[in-house]
């Protein structure tokens, strides 16, 4: 089966358990080649809906929660996207696809990973796909944003945190949106919030999930689950 197909397949699944999905997203989940952000020996099951390993204790995340996390964090073309937890730079290739789909310098995403050699390997998948120049790839403590470049219309974090870190609150613009997973190391459920107006976050619970931990000053101590 081609990988078109299969792509087709499990929006399909999605839609047919109730998830609605914007045209704009699966427009972009149907371009973006996630075979090219797994690892080699993991190419031939790129479309099995399930996290696959991508080193280090972390995880790609499944095909069917990247569809709903995008259509939730509700995109628009020329924004200003922070993604927390860039893994191999699938999701961060998704945003980008929405923000600027024709590569006209409009918009971009800010994403950031912890673990160098994972950024380095985000570098050379998006470079590879065509999206590195809508893409900028940060080492660092996700929990604390990227302030540099803020404020943010949309902020997604791709990894479960026991609460909104504060800075990436603050870092949000007002009226801007943010989609994380909240709960334990354990188990979660993604929220959608707005921010309303200064320190103020109106939250939605959306589905049941499992991220691996967010790391970090304002997420898990790393020793938490050692």
């Amino acid at each position: 089966m081609d990988t078109y197909r299969k792509k087709l397949d499990i929006i399909r699944m999605l839609e047919e358990e109730g998830f609605r999905l914007s045209e704009k997203v699966k427009k972009a989940f149907l371009k973006v080649p996630r075979e090219e952000f797994v690892p080699s020996q993991l190419r031939d099951k790129a479309y099995i809906d399930m996290p696959l390993p991508i080193g280090h204790g972390q995880t790609i995340s499944a095909p069917h929660m990247v569809l709903i996390m995008t259509d939730r964090l509700d995109v628009h073309e020329g924004q200003k996207i922070l993604e927390v937890g860039t893994g191999s730079g699938y999701q961060a290739a998704i945003l980008a696809e929405l923000i600027d789909p024709h590569n006209e310098g409009r918009g971009h995403v800010y994403t950031i990973e912890r673990l160098e050699t994972l950024a380095e390997f985000a570098r050379k998948n998006l470079e590879k796909t065509g999206y590195s120049s809508r893409v900028t790839v940060i080492v660092g403590d996700g929990t604390l944003g990227y302030p540099e470049e803020a404020p943010y219309d949309r902020i997604i974090v791709t990894a479960g945190a026991p609460k909104i870190p504060k800075p990436l609150e603050k870092q949000l613009a007002i009226g801007g949106k943010i989609v994380i997973p909240i709960g334990d190391i354990y188990s979660q459920t993604l929220y959608i919030g707005r921010k309303v107006g200064e320190g103020r976050i109106v939250l939605e619970p959306d589905t049941p999930c499992l991220f691996v931990p967010l790391i970090g000053k304002e997420g898990w101590p790393e020793n938490y689950i050692q």
